[in-house]
């Protein structure tokens, strides 16, 4: 067995370290989309998306728990608390937003919509952090939410209210990002991780509790592989962007646009009209855009989060 996987090995690290971040990349937008196909299965099936979204963020927090045994009590110790505060009441917002969108809303369109998240990050960042953008960013910015435009369709009576929900996902994770970029260097991964999971789940636990409904045994198994898989789908996001040059593997996450169209399709019979070719097209290049601007610029990105 041991020998068997020597090649395999050999293979891995032969590859450039881009090639790796990019396999990296790929894999969090295939367990994306296949999240996003489990939530919307178990929503099917009657659960509340504040269950589903209590239940990952607990099955976070005690995934969470042997990585700070492991760094010690002190890992914990923190004097931005209320930067934290904020951080998990946008990123729990927009998991249960997210959550919330995928009950009515084909995974193509709501995929597609997250793909929004670098348009805010670029608004936020100059409200926020104060930094300068010039003429060719805005104008990047502006496009991309000429393509969410293209897709939520206002005025044009087929607004839906799971179409805003998915935008609020994107808002509240640009919020959470540049949050996350206040933060001093020696914030450990660790102490974030560990302060969004056991805040979110505090906040939630309450609203879970009063539409909480027993899960049967194939329920409950979705639920733990959802609260597995989210957190998964961001450990493969950060290694992806830890590995690679975020310019190279950014735009391997916009995959997740194509498989979750072949899950919706061959799960649920959904097919993406032509609204969400046409509007996932203009967010994505304007996406795209801004990454290679920020790359000749010498700036790096955060890594992105994930709703999932």
């Amino acid at each position: 067995m041991r020998r068997s996987s020597q090649p395999l090995r050999a293979y891995w690290y032969g590859l450039s370290p881009n090639g790796r971040g990019a396999l990296f990349m790929l894999a969090a937008a295939c367990f994306f989309a296949a999240n996003s196909a489990l939530i919307k299965t178990l929503l099917t099936g009657g659960l509340h998306p504040l269950q589903i979204t209590f239940v990952r963020l607990a099955v976070g927090t005690l995934a969470i728990l042997p990585f700070v045994w492991r760094a010690g009590l002190s890992s914990l110790k923190t004097r931005h608390p209320g930067n934290h505060a904020l951080r998990a009441l946008a990123g729990g917002g927009a998991m249960v937003c997210g959550i919330a969108a995928l009950e009515k809303l084909p995974l193509a369109d709501y995929t597609a919509l997250t793909f929004s998240q670098p348009l805010f990050a670029v608004i936020l960042a100059i409200l926020v952090l104060g930094e300068t953008v010039g003429w060719r960013r805005w104008g990047a910015t502006l496009t991309g939410f000429l393509g969410v435009v293209i897709m939520v369709r206002p005025g044009s009576g087929a607004v839906e209210v799971e179409a805003l929900l998915a935008v609020a996902v994107a808002f509240g994770i640009a919020v959470a990002v540049i949050l996350a970029k206040r933060l001093p260097a020696e914030e450990s991964q660790v102490t974030m991780l560990f302060y969004f999971s056991v805040t979110t789940s505090v906040v939630f636990a309450a609203p879970a509790l009063a539409v909480w409904r027993d899960p049967s045994l194939p329920e409950a198994l979705g639920l733990v592989a959802f609260g597995l898989g989210g957190l998964l789908t961001q450990a493969l996001m950060i290694a992806a962007f830890r590995t690679g040059e975020a310019s190279v593997v950014a735009p391997f996450d916009y995959c997740k646009l194509i498989v979750a169209g072949i899950l919706g399709f061959a799960l649920f019979g959904e097919v993406p009209d032509r609204w969400t070719f046409a509007g996932a097209a203009v967010i994505v290049a304007a996406t795209l855009y801004i990454a290679h601007r920020e790359a000749r610029l010498g700036k790096r990105p955060a890594p992105r989060e994930s709703a999932s």
